[in-house]
């Protein structure tokens, strides 16, 4: 069965950091781009980064440059992201997703272009 699975998300305070892990099964991550979104409540869900097959490429919405770093180990079929200095407005369920096009800077951050779909994890920032 292919499937991506979320984890690491939770409750913090402005300013901490979290990292969250995806997992995939069922297929080899190495062949697909691999992108990660949140959701808040009431709004649309929105790419946060995405990460080539390489490593070679990788994209962040503006508002995360800096302060979110995304890698993968595809030995260990895993795409992590790494977030610091947490706001509270980065509050959401956090989801992962794989793509086999080859997103450009343009275009990573499309909901549209990927096929699979995590669960999803929830972040809470909040003091």
């Amino acid at each position: 069965q292919v499937q991506l699975v979320e984890s690491g998300g939770g409750l913090v305070q402005p300013g901490e950091s979290l990292r969250l892990s995806c997992v995939a099964s069922g297929f080899s991550l190495e062949n697909y781009f691999i992108g990660w979104f949140r959701q808040a409540p009431g709004k649309e869900r929105e790419g946060v980064s995405s990460i080539s097959s390489s490593r070679r490429s990788r994209y962040y919405a503006r508002s995360v440059e800096g302060r979110f770093f995304i890698d993968r180990t595809n030995a260990e079929n895993t795409v992590t992201l790494q977030m610091n200095s947490l706001k509270p407005e980065e509050t959401g369920v956090y989801y992962c997703a794989r793509t086999a096009r080859v997103p450009s800077i343009h275009t990573w951050y499309g909901a549209v272009n990927y096929d699979v779909w995590g669960q999803g994890t929830q972040v809470t920032v909040s003091s």
